[in-house]
């Protein structure tokens, strides 16, 4: 299930900037972003 959240138009055009710049889609540089926030949350608990 996918939130329902909002998400401010300086970042969604941040997204959409990075998503243009690696020839992806808007879907697939938000879960990329998503993905590598996670990853870097992760990370910081095991220090």
């Amino acid at each position: 299930m996918r939130p329902n959240i909002d998400i401010s138009h300086t970042l969604n055009g941040r997204v959409k900037d990075y998503a243009e710049q690696q020839d992806q889609t808007l879907e697939e540089a938000y879960r990329e972003v998503i993905e590598a926030g996670l990853e870097s949350l992760e990370t910081q608990e095991q220090q």
